[in-house]
């Protein structure tokens, strides 16, 4: 089945030619097509163009849209959809000059989530998720990718990457579901951070996996270049002994991650 849209007063993001990513002074630039149609058949863009141009004889349903503008779908790459409660105020105190070292001493940031999320049931938990889901949809988000990193501990972790995957069960979207372990240093560890960097940062991440992903398939990213790795929640000293110890391991981390999907 075909499908026309007439009269398209914006048709956004249209490009002469495929370009694999936008960066920036190009982000500057939005093609922009204006009084335009656009024809789609089985869920695929199959033309476009201005007006003027419009095929003749078209065989489908028609739609006009005057006054309306087009664009595609975001592709939301980065969310933490799962959590507890809000950090909205955090925002607010990000603007004011406040670095996240600073408002985890006010007691919020990621250690305060943990601490909500540890609370919640899995059920609780799904069901605030998936009213956010249908009003990202609802936005236009056409694909979403939402990750962990509030357990702080494997079956929190767990937890979390079992509502994700419960969404991902019921989305009329793409989901790409993340694992993000040792998003923090649990509080349990804070005053043993190095001797313990192994557990948290190898042997978590390996028994949720064992959990998870027995007889599936896994992507994993790895960033090598750990020299620009963000630690804002030690002093300078110890932030070089950890990345040291970062370097020493990953090795050893990669070998449990070795398999791709």
């Amino acid at each position: 089945m075909k499908t026309l849209f007439t009269n398209i007063n914006q048709l956004v993001q249209v490009r002469a030619k495929h370009i694999p990513k936008i960066d920036g002074l190009d982000m500057n630039k939005l093609p922009i097509l204006e009084n335009a149609y656009l024809i789609i058949e089985n869920g695929l863009i199959e033309d476009y163009g201005q007006m003027q141009n419009l095929p003749e004889n078209f065989n489908g349903k028609v739609n006009d849209l005057k006054g309306k503008i087009v664009l595609p779908t975001w592709s939301d790459s980065h969310t933490h959809l799962v959590y507890a409660e809000p950090r909205a105020n955090e925002f607010v105190d990000r603007l004011n000059g406040l670095s996240y070292e600073d408002i985890a001493k006010k007691g919020g940031g990621i250690l305060n989530s943990a601490k909500a999320l540890s609370k919640l049931s899995e059920k609780a938990l799904f069901e605030e998720a998936s009213k956010r889901l249908n009003q990202a949809i609802s936005m236009g988000t056409g694909a979403i990718e939402i990750k962990s990193g509030y357990g702080l501990d494997v079956d929190n972790e767990i937890k979390m990457l079992k509502v994700i995957n419960k969404l991902k069960l019921i989305s009329p979207i793409p989901i790409k579901r993340t694992l993000l372990a040792a998003h923090a240093i649990p509080i349990k560890y804070k005053n043993r951070v190095l001797g313990k960097i192994g557990d948290i940062g190898i042997d978590s991440p390996r028994k949720i996996i064992n959990e998870l992903y027995s007889g599936g398939r896994l992507f994993v990213n790895f960033n090598q270049k750990l020299n620009k790795i963000k630690l804002d929640y030690f002093e300078p000293k110890k932030k070089d002994i950890i990345k040291k110890k970062l370097k020493e391991n990953f090795k050893t981390i990669y070998s449990i991650y070795k398999f791709k999907g």
